[in-house]
């Protein structure tokens, strides 16, 4: 592909961060919500899983259908679908228009997930290629990190609903750049595709591949429980405003980037399956020593903010610790579909995200308005991972 025809890396950066940010954004503004339509927190909560249950649909969906129609058709329709579920969610007055409106909104915005490492294979190569998957991945960290931020300010200084008036304008935007500035990347003269079933049943039948994709999505339904039920425990339980609350996640950002550092260093003396356990025992230790701390609060006399500062550190591990996980378990997974990577990696992301809603389902069916719960069901799905891992090991080593 010639120079001229390449795609903007900012464009393509910035297509990847609109169903990233979503995903955040209004984790700030939940309690909120809860009271503004008179539901159960758990309730709200919901629409967090209902969204990451529709990207996941949404990721085997855009991916194939863009190796039919092209990549750019397929993100101006995403983008479009997206906006019109998020002007849905600012008119929302009840719960159940909200979850609708959430679930076509992670439909939509699933397109950038999926379709940003489609652009950066067909058009990009060598290293190219390796300079902007590092600025998707690093994408992939800073947006979800800066949303509740954005998310913290509106909603303490204007209303939740102004929180979907902010992604439609910054969606909008990227839909006109896209219109303007982005190139039919898709190579019309490709062999035929793999067949989507037959894939389907390999990477189901390889036990590799769902242990390493367990492991993904426990690490990041943590992460998403985090947001859904971390607004709660923290702004309504200790008594910590909207904004601060927001601004805490610039330190998981760092400790997100603090665990990319680690991995990559790593990675030139450790084999990858020794550095997941590592990741996990973090996460573990984390997930131990903050139960700890919530069990014996009144024991240890810990006022509110002592036990938030508590939270924020423990989460920075559990962050790191996700990273490192992740990003080792992510570039084992499908080393035998390298002959089928678009339509592989397709199918599982749409297991792991499937996984994702179900762990962040099980955080607010927990949800009782006490500090327990969390903690606890984080050191759970810790436990859940030293197992699955353990398991991995064995399976590698026959």
């Amino acid at each position: 592909m010639k120079n001229f025809l390449l795609p903007p890396i900012w464009l393509i950066v910035s297509i990847a961060g609109v169903g990233r940010i979503s995903e955040t954004v209004y984790s700030p503004a939940l309690p909120t919500i809860a009271t503004f339509l008179g539901v159960n927190a758990g309730w709200v909560e919901y629409t967090v899983t209902i969204y990451l249950f529709s990207f996941g649909l949404g990721t085997l969906f855009w991916g194939r259908l863009s190796d039919y129609i092209g990549r750019k058709t397929c993100i101006l329709i995403g983008l479009g679908v997206y906006i019109l579920a998020s002007l849905g969610c600012y008119f929302s007055d009840s719960i159940a228009l909200l979850m609708i409106s959430r679930f076509v909104q992670g439909f939509g915005g699933s397109i950038g997930s999926v379709l940003a490492q489609a652009i950066c294979r067909d058009a990009f190569s060598g290293p190219a290629l390796g300079k902007a998957y590092a600025a998707i991945l690093g994408s992939m960290a800073v947006f979800p990190a800066i949303g509740p931020i954005i998310g913290g300010v509106i909603t303490q200084q204007f209303s939740w609903q102004m929180i979907f008036i902010f992604l439609i304008i910054f969606s909008g935007l990227i839909f006109i750049a896209t219109l303007k500035r982005l190139p039919e990347t898709l190579n019309t003269d490709q062999t035929e595709l793999p067949k989507l079933w037959d894939i389907f049943i390999k990477l189901a039948k390889d036990k590799n591949v769902i242990g390493f994709g367990l492991l993904v999505s426990i690490c990041n339904g943590i992460v998403f429980s985090y947001f859904g039920e971390g607004a709660f425990f923290i702004i309504e339980l200790l008594d910590v405003s909207p904004s601060i609350f927001g601004m805490t996640f610039l330190l998981m950002a760092t400790a997100t980037v603090i665990g990319s550092i680690v991995s990559a260093k790593m990675q030139n003396r450790i084999e990858g399956l020794k550095i997941i356990k590592y990741g996990i025992r973090l996460i573990l230790g984390s997930n131990i020593l903050f139960s700890i701390a919530v069990l014996a609060k009144n024991l240890l006399g810990l006022s509110n903010m002592k036990l938030f500062a508590v939270t924020v550190v423990m989460m920075m591990g559990n962050m790191m610790g996700v990273c490192i996980v992740t990003s080792n378990s992510l570039a084992m997974s499908l080393q035998k579909y390298r002959y089928a990577i678009g339509t592989a990696s397709s199918l599982f992301g749409f297991f792991y995200y499937i996984c994702i809603s179900l762990w962040s389902f099980g955080m607010g069916m927990l949800h009782n308005a006490t500090l327990l719960p969390m903690p606890l069901y984080f050191l759970g799905l810790s436990a859940l991972m030293l197992l699955i891992f353990k398991t991995l090991n064995e399976n590698r080593a026959s």
